[in-house]
């Protein structure tokens, strides 16, 4: 069960294990509170979701890509 929650996580970009970890919070509850927004505002929140995880991407791709100034 832990493998499908890990390999889950890491196909949704881990936008909600980001978050969780910045608020200090259950990625769970972030994933729940996301839910039920998404149900209310009628999937609004899925432009933001999206925009994050091309923002997380990004972020990662330059912190790989940068070298340090010693080398």
């Amino acid at each position: 069960m832990r493998q499908l929650k890990k390999m889950m996580e890491r196909s949704a970009f881990g936008v909600c294990s980001y978050l969780g970890d910045k608020m200090g919070i259950a990625s769970e509850r972030v994933r729940v509170y996301f839910i039920y927004i998404s149900f209310v505002t009628l999937g609004s929140p899925a432009i933001l979701y999206l925009f994050i995880a091309f923002w997380l991407n990004i972020k990662a791709y330059l912190r790989k890509s940068r070298l340090p100034i010693w080398q």
